[in-house]
């Protein structure tokens, strides 16, 4: 079962969605139920608590607001098994096709970047090299 300052996994629809730490678990009012409080951890951080029985936070599909929902606890995994997965090639049951040697391309002309151009924001970008030779041109400024 998850316990507390646990990160799980939050899957939705068999996909994994967020992870999460789970910040408490309190009895709820109705007997075999929790309040289950989670630090969402993605951009924008946010804390949500959801009801939910003991079976549910040890890793059983539930369903919330029709759609399926499940906690996995995540391990750290040991030393020895990164070390592992770092010296065994990923296997995904393909073979590799060999590779073809290409006629070199010619490379594209590059680009020029105004060195003021506008935003969408009305602003204005700000080319940190050109304020620096300014600076340098034009001596410390006094105030």
């Amino acid at each position: 079962m998850a316990r507390e300052n646990d990160v799980v996994l939050v899957y939705l629809e068999d996909s994994p969605v967020s992870f999460a730490r789970v910040e408490s678990i309190e009895p709820d009012s109705k007997k075999d139920w929790y309040q289950i409080k989670l630090l969402m951890l993605q951009i924008p951080v946010q804390v949500v608590t959801w009801i939910l029985k003991d079976l549910y936070i040890n890793g059983e599909e539930f369903f919330m607001g029709g759609k399926r929902m499940r906690l996995e606890v995540v391990e750290c995994p040991d030393d020895e098994e990164i070390i592992a997965g770092l010296d065994a090639p990923e296997d995904d049951g393909q073979e590799e096709a060999p590779l073809e040697e290409e006629a070199p391309e010619e490379e594209a002309p590059k680009e020029e970047v105004p060195k003021e151009a506008p935003s969408k924001g009305g602003g204005k970008i700000i080319s940190f090299a050109e304020v620096k030779r300014q600076k340098q041109n034009n001596g410390p400024e006094t105030s």
